[in-house]
């Protein structure tokens, strides 16, 4: 068999097939049958948006969300509805930071070096005690996936950049005086109302849910039911707390270290003084005789600060007899400086002093001593300094071996825990919200469930769970999936939900008949009895009232003005369930008198955010876009 396939890759037919192979690969490309398919989730302007860029910025709004909604977001993750929306959003984000990109290098806007550096130094996150710490900031930006210092300031720059372009924009919006008065005017409007409130409350005795609406309800709406995907961790802490309490720091330690700095808590020597301040003007000679001839003045016993106050050039210190206040050394001339310091208190007035700008008399009025502060007085606030800066040392070098060890070794925690002198702990059950301290932290949470821990069975990176205070490993120990509750235990908690819904129409239903009763000019009377409810006036409403329930002060100020050939009557749902029929009688304008700074620059705020929004959009219009939505990640969690 072997040698019938042999000789027949000899002959013609085979050599024809085999040329129509390398002609594919000459005009294709050899790459057209290895290459991975393309995989972007958009093309902007012929630029690529990677799965990479979409899966990093989708993973940190979640995150965001998270810790912003709390518990709530556990229900959001569950609407599949809503999650496809919040991918499509972060995708439309991606889209326009790209499209602002672009137009960056157009405009050729460039930020420089210099200005990387003080944003940097600059920014909080990478200051300790109120100082730029460098080893902080190689941790963090490490910990954020930036493993080169260069890396990090490529995307700095490109924000940068960005914001600059944004801040341009928004700045070529303004508000003109007849809009703001116009917006004070409808911010401060009331109105006058009546309303009635058909509790929804009374309708449950009168509808019935039965088992097949229940079932049926379950099934359309079983994400609602999900039990949360959870995992239990092990983890090694490092904690500063601990590390401060081990401190070696001894009263030996703290007394040399203020014998080394006393200068650091000492005051320096100051001088009090006041002068007379002859200028060079056009004759310097002439000046420095005027200045001699004061001088012999004084040293004849006339009054010096009322020869400063007639004759210094410095009109600011004459003014006050020629007194320069306080000031240390540094501060002046240092031709001036050297003749004051030479002064003692029983030698207090110098000679003709020449300087820079002028000849001077200086009279010397008082001297501060060095004053340095006594050990005992300082001890306590070196001890501290001292145990901080040794526990800071070894926390931020203990991180650094907790990082290798973790890394070479990945299936255990053992050595880690030595490393960092502590045990290896498990956790209790936690999901992707609504944890304990520590583990609600975002980037742990992060690191539970990502491929790495959970899949891999892999250690964490190190993650920083609290600021400068304490950093974990963390691996997975237990995992339990996503499931969902049966119908037997969520069944009674439907039967609730779809009374309280039927109620709520029925209550709905009984506000739209008063609607229509009211607006027919009918008899209402007997509606309003029949529901228990009547008419509660409120007079000058306004738009932030606390008085009635948020959705009737909303809802009454988008209802039309009311005149005589018809009533402004609708109804709206309140926040329990409850409905209320709403009628304005009344509006009266808002004052003008007082123009609230707060409204202008929050309207000021809105315009220069929608002349953003504005111009991005006109960029969308002129641009080729491709979205691959199909090709964008499915939910990762």
């Amino acid at each position: 068999m072997l040698e019938r396939i042999r000789e027949g890759s000899t002959g013609y037919t085979a050599k024809a097939i085999l040329g129509l192979v390398i002609l594919t690969f000459v005009f294709a490309g050899v790459g057209t049958y290895n290459n991975s398919v393309d995989t972007s989730v958009a093309i902007v302007n012929g630029e690529k948006i990677t799965q990479q860029q979409f899966e990093t910025a989708y993973r940190n709004q979640r995150a965001r969300m998270e810790q912003q909604y709390g518990e709530m977001f556990a229900q959001l993750a569950n609407n599949d509805v809503y999650m496809q929306s919040l991918r499509t959003n972060v995708l439309e984000q991606l889209i326009n930071e790209e499209l602002m990109d672009q137009q960056v290098a157009e405009l050729k806007i460039k930020v420089g070096d210099e200005q990387i550096k003080q944003a940097i130094r600059t920014m909080p996150e990478f200051q300790v005690d109120g100082q730029f710490n460098n080893d902080r900031y190689i941790m963090l930006i490490n910990q954020a996936d930036f493993y080169q210092p260069s890396a990090f300031r490529d995307y700095l720059r490109t924000d940068m950049a960005r914001r600059q372009l944004q801040s341009g924009v928004m700045a070529t919006e303004f508000s003109l005086p007849y809009q703001h008065q116009l917006a004070v005017k409808l911010g401060n409007q009331s109105r006058d109302v009546r309303y009635a409130t058909i509790a929804s409350e009374p309708f449950k005795a009168t509808v019935t849910v039965e088992d097949s609406e229940i079932s049926e309800y379950y099934e359309a709406n079983k994400n609602n039911f999900a039990v949360a995907e959870q995992v239990k961790l092990q983890y090694v802490a490092l904690d500063i707390a601990k590390l401060r309490a081990e401190s070696d720091i001894t009263d030996a330690d703290v007394e040399m270290y203020y014998e080394d700095n006393k200068a650091s808590y000492s005051t320096d020597e100051r001088r009090r003084a006041s002068h007379i301040l002859i200028e060079f003007a056009d004759d310097e000679a002439a000046a420095e005789q005027q200045a001699q001839d004061l001088l012999a003045k004084i040293q004849a016993g006339e009054d010096f600060a009322e020869l400063a106050k007639a004759h210094s050039a410095d009109t600011f210190s004459g003014e006050n007899g020629g007194d320069l206040d306080w000031f240390d050394r540094g501060v002046m001339d240092p031709a001036f400086e050297d003749a004051a310091f030479a002064l003692t208190m029983d030698n207090a007035v110098s000679g003709v002093v020449k300087s820079d700008f002028g000849f001077h008399i200086i009279k010397l009025t008082d001297i501060e001593e060095v004053k340095t502060k006594e050990f005992a007085e300082v001890a306590d606030e070196i001890r501290e300094q001292l145990v901080t800066d040794q526990a800071l040392e070894k926390f931020y070098a203990m991180q650094g071996e907790m990082a290798t060890i973790a890394f070479e070794s990945p299936d255990s925690l053992d050595e880690v825990a030595i490393v960092a002198n502590a045990q290896v702990q498990t956790s209790d059950w936690i999901s992707r919200a609504n944890n304990p301290a520590p583990f609600n932290n975002s980037s742990l949470v992060e690191a539970a469930f990502s491929d790495e821990v959970m899949l891999d069975s892999l250690n964490s990176d190190v993650i920083e769970v609290a600021s400068d205070e304490m950093v974990m490993v963390v691996r997975l120990a237990e995992h339990k999936p996503a499931a969902t509750k049966p119908l037997a235990e969520v069944s009674a908690q439907i039967s609730e939900q779809l009374i309280a819904k039927k109620a709520s129409e029925a209550a709905k239903a009984a506000a739209d008949e008063l609607v229509a009763a009211v607006n027919s000019g009918s008899d209402s009377a007997s509606l309003l009895a029949a529901n228990n409810a009547e008419f509660v006036e409120v007079k000058a409403l306004a738009r932030n009232s606390a008085d009635v329930d948020r959705n009737i002060a909303s809802q009454a100020f988008t209802m039309a003005h009311p005149s005589s050939e018809s009533a402004s009557v609708a109804s709206t749902v309140l926040q329990n369930g409850d409905y209320a029929v709403i009628q304005v009688q009344a509006v009266n304008e808002g004052s003008v008198e007082e123009l609230d700074e707060r409204m202008k620059q929050m309207q000021m705020s809105q315009l220069a955010q929608s002349a953003l929004e504005s111009y991005v959009a006109n960029l969308k219009e002129k641009s080729e876009i491709t979205r691959n939505l199909t090709s964008a990640p499915a939910p990762l969690y």
